[in-house]
């Protein structure tokens, strides 16, 4: 039996594969995305759902005018907007559809996924890729992770966010006082 070390150590050795596979013109161009948008709005299903949730928390606290989609407070999306989607799979009917509404009105189309050659990928403006495995390839495909579905993608995800951090927040000079006076103070 293995045991959880030994486990979390061959998931972080996973991890920094992925990583360091990740395209650094690909994170230049969301970055830059991110940073010429006048309004971010996210969405994706599931556990990519709550990293890039966990980023749109981010955003904010770095100054960013950034809304999950579905949340009653979102606002409509338009020109000058970025729709960033994360979709390991390259391909959900929900996502797809948003993707097409948000480009309709004038949204730039930013996909964050694992198949950059599915059909959501083909028709963004941006697209990162993060070569990990998802649920479209966990049955003994191209994955290869040893974790179940979707992880390593979403870990990765989750990663990749929060190296992001650091290069915005400089970028629009937020200093971490300036985060934290936006972090939400009821708790």
């Amino acid at each position: 039996m293995t045991t959880m070390y030994e486990t979390a150590h061959a998931i972080l050795g996973e991890l920094d594969d992925v990583l360091g596979r990740v395209d650094e013109a690909e994170v230049t161009a969301l970055c830059d995305a991110l940073l010429g948008a006048r309004r971010v709005s996210c969405f994706a299903l599931g556990r990519e759902g709550l990293a890039l949730r966990s980023f749109a928390m981010r955003l904010m606290h770095i100054g960013f005018d950034v809304a999950m989609v579905g949340d009653v407070t979102a606002p409509p999306v338009g020109q000058g907007d970025l729709f960033l989607v994360a979709c390991g799979p390259g391909r959900l009917a929900t996502t797809e559809a948003l993707a097409a509404l948000a480009r309709r009105d004038g949204a730039t189309v930013a996909v964050i996924t694992a198949q950059p050659s599915a059909p959501l990928p083909s028709e963004a403006d941006v697209v990162l890729t993060i070569p990990a495995q998802t649920l479209a390839d966990d049955r003994g495909g191209a994955g290869g992770s040893r974790q179940a579905m979707g992880s390593a993608f979403e870990q990765g995800m989750w990663i990749l966010f929060d190296a992001l951090v650091p290069r915005l927040q400089a970028a629009r000079s937020q200093s971490l006082d300036d985060l934290r006076r936006r972090h939400q103070n009821l708790e």
